[in-house]
């Protein structure tokens, strides 16, 4: 059968916690997710250059806490917070909660997170860059930094061709199916004029290390 799981879905609970983290009733559960899709929604859509990686949601009773994992902290904070502080108050206002907090974790190597570097290709594919040279040169950079492995793969009508195909670069030692291999996934999209180019990563760290 085809080899479709998500491999950070597949290691939850293993090593890797789950990105919301609440509790709701049978009847509160619905809301709580539109509430977290939503305000997913707004900080990408906000953060759309601030190079985020990942978004974790606390919730209890009244209160919201939002973790952002950035690359860029310092466009996310803006000038004496007053950036954060718009987010703060917009959301507050959006979810209804009067406690909003908001944390920014500093991304310190973006070569081996696999959704920055997914969104990294797909923002040069729009300045209509050749693809073959953005995966090498990603999958060399990861390489580099101390990724065991890596798996890229660019799909849709590259360089504007009638036909659309899927190409891949491989690099290294990358264990989908051994779970206590740390393995990260990472989809982003570029919409060209030609179309929409999909790009995923898989970014093997090697073995997990309990700290």
């Amino acid at each position: 059968m085809g080899r479709k799981v998500n491999p950070i879905g597949f290691r939850l609970g293993i090593y890797r916690g789950w990105d919301a983290r609440w509790f709701g009733t049978k009847k509160q559960y619905a809301g709580f997710v539109l509430e977290d899709l939503n305000v997913r929604k707004y900080l990408d859509s906000q953060l759309e250059n601030a190079e985020n990686s990942r978004i974790e949601i606390e919730k209890t009773s009244g209160s919201l806490r939002v973790i952002l994992h950035s690359a860029r902290p310092g466009s996310i904070i803006g000038k004496r917070g007053q950036e954060i502080e718009g987010l703060r108050t917009h959301l507050s206002s959006m979810t209804g909660r009067t406690s909003i907090e908001i944390s920014v974790q500093e991304v310190k190597k973006p070569e081996l997170d696999a959704l920055l570097i997914a969104k990294r290709i797909a923002a040069q594919l729009l300045r209509r860059e050749s693809y073959k040279k953005l995966m090498g040169r990603a999958a060399l950079s990861s390489m580099k930094s101390g990724a065991e492995g890596i798996k890229i793969c660019c799909s849709g009508r590259l360089n504007g061709a009638e036909i659309a195909r899927s190409e891949w670069a491989r690099l290294g030692s990358y264990r989908l199916q051994t779970l206590r291999s740390d393995v990260d996934y990472g989809f982003a999209e570029a919409k060209t004029t030609y179309g929409v180019t999909g790009v995923k990563v898989w970014l093997c760290k090697g073995d997990y290390q309990r700290v």
